[in-house]
């Protein structure tokens, strides 16, 4: 069984149709999905959708992207949702210095508070870090004691085996699937597999199959066949392996 460690289900490209989501996922062989909230107003939902379906796990956060909707309340609710409804990490948190006008010293405020929860009570963590591996690394290691995934990674074969030695996985998903991505396939077919968590970040980032459609959890296996071609190995086994890792940093749920 595949697991999908990053899809925003809860979005709302879902309302129409997230039953027959779910359903082709299950049919698809997708046995685990991990939600990471984006902002404060999400978390609830997200609660809702895991306490339907056991296969979902979430994770409450404060996305670096959506900054000007968060405020310094948020992060006392965060501490009060962790501790009353125990998810299964942090985030989604982080930094995003590709998006113009997003301050960033206030991306680096809270993300330093949800290093130092996540540290505080255990947690796994979801990172976003976007033009920022550098100093995402950086802020992991000044926190320290700290595990999770770098999701849709986009750094260097060398930032990979800086956050390897920090405990944390990467997430990969759709654009590996775009043979012009030479650098992250590289990386893929060569990088441990210890490390290694699948994703579909839907519903965005689709696969080259589906490009300019909406994603979803489904088309996982397709990113899951792209790596397993890289590696050299059997589907089967990349899925053992990376649902494996996804269980072992975010548990069962």
């Amino acid at each position: 069984m595949l697991f999908d460690s990053h899809c925003h289900l809860d979005a709302e490209e879902f309302d129409a149709d997230r039953d027959a989501v779910l359903a082709r996922a299950r049919a698809a062989g997708v046995g685990g999905i991990l939600i990471p909230a984006i902002d404060a107003a999400g978390w609830p939902r997200i609660d809702e959708l895991c306490r339907r379906d056991p296969r979902l796990l979430a994770a409450w956060g404060l996305h670096p992207m959506f900054i000007d909707r968060h405020r310094d309340a948020d992060l006392t609710a965060l501490v009060q949702w962790i501790e009353r409804q125990r998810p299964a990490a942090v985030g989604e948190c982080g930094l995003d210095f590709f998006v113009e006008g997003l301050d960033a010293e206030t991306q680096r405020r809270f993300f330093r508070r949800q290093l130092e929860l996540a540290r505080e009570y255990d947690l796994p963590l979801v990172i976003h870090a976007r033009r920022a591996v550098e100093e995402v690394i950086a802020s992991l290691r000044r926190v320290g004691g700290l595990r999770g995934v770098v999701h849709s990674y986009s750094g260097s074969e060398e930032q990979a085996r800086q956050l390897w030695a920090l405990g944390f996985c990467l997430g990969i998903g759709g654009p590996v699937t775009y043979p012009r991505a030479r650098r992250l396939r590289r990386l893929v077919a060569n990088m441990p597999l210890q490390w290694l968590l699948l994703e579909t970040d839907a519903p965005d980032q689709p696969d080259a199959d589906i490009r300019g459609r909406r994603n979803e959890p489904a088309r996982l296996h397709r990113v899951a066949e792209e790596i397993a071609a890289l590696r050299g190995i059997e589907v089967e086994q990349l899925a053992q392996a990376t649902s494996a890792n996804a269980r072992r940093l975010f548990g069962d749920g």
